[in-house]
């Protein structure tokens, strides 16, 4: 853990937060700044900063309870659906470099930029043989 990292100081209790799942290894608590009402943070105890550094089966539990809140979330509010979001670096979107996952309650008068992009196949294949290297 880090002494400086916001979510850390949850984890150790130093900071209030509002919890709404707990195990050994994962923390559940509501946004502080949500998107919706309900908007709960899904956050691994162990410091990782982004997804890259913690291991599979880590992520594995991780998500296990992201799914077990997002059902919770969306029974508690009655929303119509669920948006799970995790960002990685701060040109993603990441503010606080502890890995969390937002579940975010959504109903259909809620709205989002839809920023689409149409791709031809041959430039989606393209795409994919680059990605592929990687995995």
């Amino acid at each position: 853990m880090l002494e400086t990292c916001t979510f850390c100081k949850i984890v150790r209790k130093e900071a209030s937060a509002s919890p709404v799942y707990e195990d050994e290894k994962v923390i559940a608590f509501l946004s502080i700044q949500p998107v919706n009402i309900g908007h709960t943070l899904v956050v691994p105890k162990k410091h990782y900063e982004n997804i890259y550094e913690i291991s599979e089966r880590e992520v594995m539990h991780l998500y296990k309870i992201v799914k077990k809140v997002a059902y919770a979330v969306k029974n508690a509010v009655s929303a119509e659906g669920i948006r799970i979001v995790q960002n990685n670096g701060e040109a993603a979107g990441q503010m606080i470099f502890h890995l969390h996952v937002h579940v975010i309650p959504m109903n259909k008068q809620h709205s989002f930029l839809h920023h689409r992009t149409i791709r031809d196949t041959t430039a989606l294949e393209k795409d994919a043989t680059r990605i592929k290297r990687f995995i």
